[in-house]
Order: structure tokens, then sequence, then C-alpha cells
């Protein structure tokens, strides 16, 4: 293949025309330095491994649904809406290959841009994905709309658990909730929930690992352990049974409170009982724990159900509501 045919990591940019627009992407050209490639064409090439599958997700972040200006930097707003997508491959173990970022700005934004492109740009070199190309529009509210792609050989998908598999899941929850509440509230966040809502993480290798490890699905928490659990337990077409006093919870979070806590990007994962992860190993390679928090059981009427808390563990985040 030659490099005509082929994108690959690197490549430099076209030039770009006059006027407002190509300005404001120069601009955020001039923040991602190395980690953009090839912008300017019409369209981003890209290649997939051999034997590996394309995996594609799209998430949107809109001032005034997902945050308020005065909540985040722009910066935190560009690495959250980043991380919000990245974390979609993460959920389905795939490597990421390209980012492309469609960025609504209204009026009262424009000095933000380098800002904005600059959060984008950390959660995409920590996810070790270039950003490839997108979009830049007016618009009457603050929009960053971001297309991830990525490749795996093999995929973890919300169906594959079976009864009798045991639930984990990574990390530590209830930061970004509490965070949430307090913000909603007029008060100041806890300093560690508010780091966990404001810079997220996408458990990319993380996710990778356990599939390694032999995973038999995976979801991302973006909803809420509760409602995530319940898509993964409808998908597999089985009910997930989550112990409450197993939830891993940051200092000062309930778990009733960390089951419904959403923009987590934690990783929920099923494991075969006669193939239980290393959590030591896990915890030792990435620094954060992976804790056993359930079982799988045959599908009865509920799709998710929580011993030792008096919630409704499907209740989580939902963008119509």
């Amino acid at each position: 293949m030659t490099r005509r045919d082929a994108h690959t990591a690197g490549e430099s940019h076209l030039p770009l025309g006059a006027g407002a627009e190509f300005d404001a992407i120069r601009r955020m050209l001039r923040e991602w330095g190395s980690r953009a490639s090839g912008i300017g064409d019409d369209a981003a090439v890209l290649d997939v491994p051999s034997g590996e599958k394309l995996v594609v997700s799209t998430d949107a972040s809109v001032e005034g649904v997902h945050f308020r200006r005065e909540w985040f930097s722009a910066q935190e707003i560009g690495a959250r809406a980043a991380t919000a997508a990245l974390s979609d491959l993460a959920a389905m173990a795939a490597e990421p290959i390209g980012l492309l970022l469609a960025l609504g700005i209204p009026q009262g934004w424009d000095e933000a841009i380098a800002e904005l492109a600059r959060g984008v740009g950390a959660s995409a070199e920590q996810a070790s994905c270039p950003i490839v190309g997108g979009n830049v529009t007016r618009s009457g509210e603050l929009s960053l709309t971001i297309t991830v792609l990525g490749s795996a050989a093999r995929t973890l998908r919300r169906r594959g658990a079976a009864a009798g598999d045991s639930v984990y899941v990574s990390g530590s929850l209830g930061g970004p909730g509490a965070a949430l509440r307090a913000l909603r509230d007029g008060r100041v966040a806890e300093p560690g929930h508010m780091q966990r809502f404001a810079s997220p993480r996408a458990r990319i290798q993380e996710a990778r690992w356990l599939a390694d490890a032999g995973a038999t699905a995976a979801i991302d928490i973006s909803d809420g352990l509760g409602a995530d659990a319940a898509h993964l337990g409808r998908a597999s077409g089985v009910t997930v049974e989550l112990d409450a006093a197993l939830i891993p919870c940051l200092d000062g979070v309930r778990p009733a409170d960390a089951l419904v806590s959403g923009e987590e990007y934690e990783i929920l994962v099923t494991f075969a009982a006669t193939a239980a992860p290393d959590v030591q190993q896990f915890a030792a390679r990435f620094g954060v724990p992976l804790t056993r928090i359930g079982e799988v059981r045959e599908q009865d009427s509920e799709p998710v159900r929580v011993l030792g808390a008096r919630v409704d563990p499907a209740r989580g985040h939902d963008h119509l509501s």
C-alpha cells in the first residue's frame, strides 16, 4: 500500500484556507501538535490491522445538558467529552486508531477554542489515539460531538454473560455523583469527588487486559452502576445480582449513592467462575482496584438486583428524561 492510499500517524496536515473557521482549526492544531495527523482532506483514511475488526462510536457533550460552564474549565470540558467517547472503545476492548471532533461554538466561547482543544488533546494522548479530523461550526450552545474509531481482534460485548459468572468492577465509585449533588446544591464538592467528576479516564488498556484474561461481557459505567448492570443483564438475557456491601466506594460515598453515580467510565465486567482474573496483578499494573461485586443469575423478572441496599438499581441517567 502506498502512502497516497494510507493514512499513518504523524502524517502532515494539508494547507488550510483563509477565514475564521480555518483560523479556529489552526488554533486547535497548534494545541494538538503531533497528536493530530493528516488534517485537511475531506475524510480520514485509516489502516485496520489485519485480522481485526473496526469499532466505531460517537458521543455528544452539550452545554446545559451534560455540563454547566461554571462547573468546569474549558480544558476539562474538552477532556471529559473525549474521555466519554473513548470509554466506549474501552468497553469493547478496542485499541483506538482515530478521533474526530465536531465542535459547535456559540458566541462567547471563541476565546476558549484553544483550551477546549487542549483538553481533547490531553485525553487523546492519554489513550494513544491520534486526532484525524472533524468539523467546526457556529451553534446556539457549546457542543462537542466526538467520533472514535478503534480495532480489536476480539471485542467485548454487553451480551456474553452467563449464569454463574462473577461480576467485577474497576476503580472506586461514587465521586461524580457526589460532586454533582454538591454543585447542584450550591456547595463546594469534596476535592477527591470533584477530581473524579472533572477528570475521568477511559480504561482503554485495563479493558484490553480484561479481555485477554478471558472476560465474557463488559460495559462502561456512564449511566450508573445499577443502570449499566441492567443494560448488560438485558443484553445477555440474565439477571445481574450485585452485593451493595462489596461495591468499592470513594470516601464519604454510600453504596446506594455509588449505584446511581453516572459518568464514572469504569468497566463493569463478567468472568466465568472457573476463570477468575488476578485482581492483585490488575491493581499492581493499573493502580486501581478490580473488585468482585456480584454474580450472574438465571434471568428472572428484573435484569439487575441489589442485595443490601434500598434503591432502584436501574435508575440512572437518561438523556431524554
